[in-house]
């Protein structure tokens, strides 16, 4: 019941930079971090992150104490020579935010996650978690 609850609403900003970003042609690393503003009840672009060398370099650009969603976009090189570029939706929240924030992330989750339309969807409680190690496990399950 509480999991179709919409806490936030998608900015149309948002929804046009989640767009562009699934469509982008570029083959490098690249993150679109999405925040939800307390005040307003909207999810926002935070940060568009281009050129990522890795998840250490994406992960730096978290903040430790508060939850984002990141859709992060990666280059994987399989072991018979095929290259792919799996998009993958994060949420990272972290035990120490705000339990009001935690809960606004939390009801926001799956319509975003509707409207990304991804289905590798994961899910941090601490900034650590997120490795590359981490990242490709879970790609390979």
């Amino acid at each position: 019941m509480a999991q179709n609850v919409q806490i936030c609403e998608i900015s149309s900003e948002a929804k046009e930079s989640i767009k562009n970003f699934r469509f982008r042609k570029d083959t490098t690393n690249a993150a679109l971090i999405l925040k939800v503003d307390p005040e307003s009840h909207m999810v926002y672009v935070d940060e568009e992150l281009n050129d990522v060398q890795d998840v250490d370099e994406l992960r730096a650009e978290l903040p430790e104490h508060q939850p984002r969603f990141i859709i992060y976009s990666c280059r994987m090189d399989h072991s018979d020579g095929r290259v792919s570029y799996p998009m993958v939706f994060i949420f990272s929240t972290p035990k120490d935010a705000k339990p009001q924030l935690q809960m606004m992330y939390a009801g926001s989750k799956l319509s975003l996650v509707k409207e990304v339309e991804l289905t590798k969807v994961y899910e941090i409680r601490e900034l650590e978690e997120l490795t590359d190690e981490w990242l490709v496990e879970k790609l390979q399950k």
